[in-house]
């Protein structure tokens, strides 16, 4: 740990489901750590760990200098940036704030704009991994913002998070987020999908969820793929074509195949479908064989 991030005093604002267990991994920071929470309960603990509790986002501003914010929404993170007794009101110049919810992109570039005219930094620090992650201090943490920032958060970030990415600047790590939770949720759209075909197939979908979770632990899941630079096609003559054909080869047949077992047993399969047509072409390497009789037999 340098000298300069010793001699820190962090602050923490929002104490949820999210924010307290980040704090907690901060109680130890030797330059000392500064909560705020509308709910006395919430800063309750925190005192008793020998956190000093402030009153208000002003408050906090008025002794820390690297300030987190996890609150709701977006109209909470402007309240407690730029209300009447918000951070703005007391910070010093040079003060990083840093906010952890996960807010528009365009809320987070104006919020820094406004701060900027105070020589105060503020970015965007969305995080991943959930209240497991929190709980754990394995969290991911994608910041938008200036070099001089991040270096300002990254060995704090470091006690309640495991991998600090810097996206880019202000806007970025919201962008990230948001990239990042449409393939969480696309996915989880996928697995109701994948249960429906399973049920009506006669297996026990509970079973079907265990060797999902084993297997993409083994595997990475969807980010095995997330290896390349672009999403430009792939050159027949660059080494990852013959890797990713491969790839788009055994998922074409597999996803045929459960295309096949739905039509047998009466289930729409939109997204398999879906998959198929578009597996190869987002992979960069086109459309296989057996995508394109598939596709055109279901058209």
């Amino acid at each position: 740990m340098t000298a300069a991030a010793t001699d820190t005093t962090l602050g923490y604002i929002g104490l949820g489901n999210m924010g307290a267990p980040m704090a907690k991994r901060l109680l130890d920071w030797p330059g000392g750590l500064v909560v705020c929470d509308a709910r006395p309960e919430a800063t309750e603990p925190f005192a008793a760990a020998g956190a000093r509790v402030a009153a208000n986002s002003a408050a906090v501003a008025a002794e820390a200098t690297v300030i987190s914010v996890t609150v709701l929404d977006d109209a909470q993170v402007r309240d407690v940036v730029t209300g009447p007794d918000g951070i703005l009101s007391t910070a010093r110049a040079g003060t990083v704030i840093a906010v952890h919810s996960t807010i528009s992109d365009v809320t987070a570039v104006e919020l820094a704009r406004t701060c900027a005219e105070a020589g105060v930094h503020l970015i965007d620090a969305p995080v991943s991994g959930g209240a497991p992650g929190a709980q754990q201090g394995r969290l991911a943490v994608m910041v938008g913002g200036p070099e001089e920032a991040f270096a300002a958060v990254r060995e704090p970030f470091g006690a309640f998070a495991e991998l600090v990415v810097h996206a880019g600047d202000v806007g970025a790590g919201t962008r990230m987020k948001l990239a990042r939770n449409l393939l969480h949720f696309i996915s989880f759209t996928a697995a109701t999908e994948a249960q429906r075909l399973a049920e009506a197939a006669g297996l026990d979908i509970r079973e079907l969820g265990k060797v999902v979770r084993h297997t993409d632990a083994i595997t990475g899941g969807a980010g095995a793929i997330m290896l390349r630079e672009t999403t430009a096609p792939v050159a027949e003559s660059a080494g990852w074509f013959s890797i990713l054909s491969h790839v788009r080869n055994l998922g074409e047949k597999d996803l045929a195949l459960a295309l096949d077992l739905g039509e047998r047993l009466g289930v729409d399969l939109p997204l398999t479908l879906r998959a198929l047509a578009g597996l190869g072409p987002g992979l960069g390497v086109g459309t296989g064989t057996i995508a394109e009789s598939t596709v055109k037999e279901n058209a």
